[in-house]
């Protein structure tokens, strides 16, 4: 799935309402356009029996965008692979930065690592 999770950037997420007959409140939904989706790719829509696009397989989508959010969180990591050693070299940068921070009296903020607490 390396490259082929890619289309989804090309994808364009609209808001829309339901006609009142199917949602009666209204409520705005978020989504995207089958026919714009089978632009960008084909295999991730369903088509009527006339091969015109009738739905989104969103499971695919999601998918992809988890896909995408792996390869992205890597490259914030400093890596494109699960190497160790880069993991090492980010806490001692981090040491680093403390210890000097620390020497200046400190900072005028705070901050928090994911899924660290207070």
């Amino acid at each position: 799935m390396d490259k082929a999770s890619e289309a989804i950037l090309a994808l364009k997420p609209v808001t829309f309402r339901y006609k009142e007959e199917v949602e009666p409140n209204g409520a705005i939904q978020f989504g995207l356009v089958a026919e714009g989706v089978a632009e960008v790719d084909p295999d991730l829509v369903i088509l009527d029996k006339g091969g015109k696009p009738e739905s989104v397989r969103y499971e695919t989508i999601n998918a992809m965008l988890l896909n995408e959010f792996l390869k992205e969180h890597k490259k914030g990591r400093g890596t494109t692979n699960d190497d160790p050693a880069t993991e090492v070299r980010g806490r001692k940068t981090r040491r680093r930065g403390k210890r000097t921070q620390e020497k200046r009296g400190g900072s005028h903020c705070t901050t928090q690592r994911a899924g660290t607490p207070n």
